[in-house]
């Protein structure tokens, strides 16, 4: 089997996880989608290309190869709903975001179907989280894990309006020490290359499984989840071509909110 995601290691206290950023689809699940589904409209595109600064950092990077579609890499291998009572997406999701279905008739995946792909697809990108991290932390005595993430702007399905342009979510500050959010906070206050996004800290997408997941205080392992709004480097609509331009202005913020970071980080030792 081909590889599950793909890894840059560097020496840095920091790990950039990209869970959604995968467009892959193996062949045997690709004939059974349903042509909207086939667009692949709910990835995360063109993450490694905005965060292409990672590797100038030192940071390690993890990136998913597979898309949401075979499994949701964010989500818990039990399916445990992150936002109860809230309209949401499955471990192994059958409807897209607009709530198209993505499975032809009677193709969607049964039970064991669905534990061939935690054992195909799930794991092994886990696992690799949790080694990296441990690594990170043996090294530096602390290790911060940035999970990085794109969604369109309007998504009605899960919220109403526009979404900001940035969201940030600590688990409702229990992800991350909060001096390490009250620094992101003011990276965003201060920087310069901050002044033109909207903001906000644990509104609608508090992190998902890995933000939660990974995110010991105790241990010393610190997690922060940002949900972009593609429209700030990226068409919304097919093919989701990548803006260079728009990207450009956003990506010194990036590089800011990684710096803050690693800063935070050097100074926790």
């Amino acid at each position: 089997m081909d590889k599950t995601y793909h890894f840059h290691s560097g020496n840095s206290p920091l790990l950039i996880s990209m869970p959604h950023a995968g467009t892959g689809i193996p062949k045997d699940i690709k004939r059974r989608l349903t042509p909207d589904a086939a667009l692949l409209p709910d990835v995360d595109y063109h993450l490694p290309i905005l965060y292409d600064m990672a590797k100038e950092l030192d940071i390690s990077v993890i990136s998913a190869e597979y898309a949401r579609y075979v499994i949701d890499l964010n989500r818990s291998p039990e399916n445990t709903s992150l936002y109860p009572g809230q309209d949401v997406t499955g471990l192994c999701p059958i409807d897209t975001f607009a709530k198209s279905a993505i499975y032809l008739d009677e193709e969607q995946p049964d039970e064991k179907e669905i534990e061939s792909r935690i054992e195909q697809f799930w794991q092994p990108y886990h696992q690799k989280l949790t080694t990296e991290l441990q690594r990170i932390q043996a090294i530096h005595g602390v290790a911060v894990l940035w999970d990085a993430h794109s969604i369109a702007s309007q998504v009605p399905r899960f919220f109403s309006g526009k979404l900001p342009d940035l969201n940030f979510g600590t688990a409702d500050s229990s992800s991350c020490d909060t001096s390490l959010q009250d620094a992101l906070a003011a990276t965003m206050r201060e920087s310069i290359h901050a002044k033109a996004y909207s903001h906000v800290f644990n509104g609608r997408f508090k992190g998902g499984y890995i933000t939660r997941h990974y995110g010991v205080r105790s241990m010393n392992i610190h997690a922060v989840q940002l949900e972009m709004s593609q429209c700030i480097y990226m068409e919304e609509n097919p093919p989701y071509k990548y803006d260079a331009e728009l990207a450009l202005k956003v990506k010194p913020l990036l590089a800011d909110l990684l710096k803050t970071c690693l800063n935070w980080a050097e100074a926790q030792k």
